[in-house]
């Protein structure tokens, strides 16, 4: 029988905090007033941010909302978060076991986490936190396509050989679609889904933190870690960069 390849944990991001809050892109406003509308919430609605990492998606939310509650599971991560959005309340705690009473939120929302926590348990967590007829977002920012300039042969097959190191990074959960398994049944509606695309410039340091905040990187020890950007500065010139993203947002409420 053939090896499957290995996987890269959910939870080594705390060693990778400060490159994932530099490195990993805000959500476009218009994807979050897209599904906000949608869902049918105001601006007086309570909404909890699940795996909310260093709050990415929460800064978004609290302008929108009167209170917004973010759940993350790391200590390093949460303190990044508590830094960057002091306006949000922020708890421990992990989809399988969230720290709030019955019924307390009007929405639940994900950012580029619940392919790391879907399973029938996270399911019915979060329909015990949510409000008679309540909704939950999922969003996923995706790559498209190569970087522009073009990287060059070396360091690609440098990433390739750091990516092997570390394991497959979770956006393959999220393209297997393997994640929408446990709706099947739960007491959720069938999910709506819409895309948006959009460029992203950013400059070599901001790339390489994003990098260096993937999965496959942050479990690996810091000192290959740091070796690894030092390589890339060598390889890769300073100046802009741009990646076309896509972003897929999908949502639904509770039946």
């Amino acid at each position: 029988m053939r090896a499957l390849p290995k996987e890269a944990p959910p939870d080594a991001f705390g060693r990778a905090a400060r490159e994932y809050e530099l490195g990993r892109p805000e959500w476009p406003g218009e994807v979050l007033d897209r599904v906000v509308g949608e869902m049918g919430l105001g601006p007086e609605a309570a909404v909890l941010d699940l795996g909310a990492g260093t709050g990415k998606l929460t800064r978004g939310l609290v302008p929108r909302f009167a209170r917004v509650i973010a759940v993350e599971p790391d200590e390093a991560m949460r303190a990044v978060l508590e830094d960057v959005v002091p306006d949000a309340e922020s708890l421990p705690g992990n989809a399988e076991a969230i720290p709030l009473p019955d019924g307390e939120v009007d929405a639940v929302f994900s950012g580029e986490a619940f392919h790391w926590f879907a399973t029938d348990t996270a399911l019915a967590e979060l329909a015990r936190v949510l409000r008679p007829r309540g909704g939950l977002a999922i969003l996923w920012n995706i790559f498209q396509g190569d970087m522009e300039p073009p990287l060059s042969d070396e360091a690609e097959e440098l990433l390739d050989e750091a990516f092997a190191r570390g394991g497959v990074p979770g956006l393959h959960r999220v393209l297997s679609g393997r994640w929408r398994e446990p709706f099947a049944g739960s007491a959720f509606e069938d999910l709506h889904e819409e895309e948006f695309e959009y460029d992203l410039v950013i400059d070599r340091e901001i790339w390489i933190a994003r990098i260096l905040s993937v999965s496959s990187m942050a479990v690996q020890p810091d000192e290959s870690r740091e070796a690894l950007a030092q390589q890339l500065r060598e390889l890769v010139p300073p100046g802009e960069m741009k990646q076309r993203f896509r972003v897929v947002a999908y949502w639904t409420r509770l039946a």
